[in-house]
């Protein structure tokens, strides 16, 4: 990290410590766009790896039949295949001429392709899918952690399913809640392969541009300020919501 900051500082040219790359990233208006995409990006990965891992992880917490082996395989078996070999999968499913746009075509639904690759909706939905089975993981330990006698002892005195869910599982479970949302903004603000994948040339976020100056530009200075940058924005991430759990642990507890 030392050597990332140290290496900002420099320039193309010959000369001392300079602060022309930052000024040049903040000043930058197609750089900027990429930084709010990449907020916007990972912000809705991590909200829906969340949304999605949390049943399947209260499931599994709580099931005792043999299909809960099978299940928590299934949901970590994608793990087993690359990265790269994932988001080709997704890519001929959402791609034009994929299954779905094929199938929808075939059956007259629709007359033309409808975009969903290429944008954020498909690189949303490549990562999720990448990402799922550690946000499964993250909630599943702090779902286990919840005695199950708490549960009964609500529904005996009369708590229906929902409400049980809404003021025991839930409030305790805010851990494994903020944990997933944490790990799904940090996987997915330093994906690289997805988002060059599925979104294409015109979708432009922090990692490939990152790729881009080094590989393309040999802009090592720039390409350390977008870096330091992204770094910045995991940590900023990483404390608002330890600061948020910390607030809501307080207030759940009072």
């Amino acid at each position: 990290m030392g050597m990332m900051i140290g290496i900002s500082f420099q320039s193309q040219a010959a000369g001392g410590p300079t602060l022309a790359s930052y000024s040049r990233f903040f000043s930058n208006d197609l750089v900027l766009a990429g930084l709010v995409r990449t907020v916007a990006m990972s912000g809705l990965v991590a909200l829906s790896v969340t949304v999605l891992a949390y049943p399947l992880a209260y499931y599994l917490a709580r099931a005792t039949s043999r299909w809960r082996t099978i299940i928590f395989a299934l949901a970590i078996a994608p793990e087993l295949a690359g990265v790269v070999l994932r988001t080709y999968g997704w890519l001929i499913i959402l791609e034009d001429r994929g299954f779905i746009n094929s199938a929808l075509m075939w059956t007259g639904l629709i007359s033309e392709p409808l975009p969903l690759s290429k944008n954020l909706f498909g690189v949303v939905v490549g990562l999720t899918h990448v990402i799922l089975p550690f946000g499964v993981l993250s909630l599943l330990t702090s779902l286990q952690g919840i005695n199950p006698n708490l549960e009964k002892s609500a529904q005996i005195l009369g708590a229906s399913r929902l409400a049980v869910i809404r003021h025991i599982i839930l409030p305790l479970s805010v851990p494994g809640i903020v944990s997933s949302l944490l790990i799904g903004f940090t996987m997915a603000a330093s994906a690289y392969a997805t988002p060059a994948l599925l979104g294409g040339a015109g979708f432009k976020v922090m990692a490939t541009m990152v790729y881009e100056q080094v590989l393309f530009y040999i802009d090592w200075p720039f390409a350390a300020v977008m870096a330091n940058v992204l770094l910045i924005l995991m940590l900023a991430a990483g404390f608002v919501g330890s600061r948020l759990e910390s607030r809501l642990h307080r207030k759940l507890h009072l």
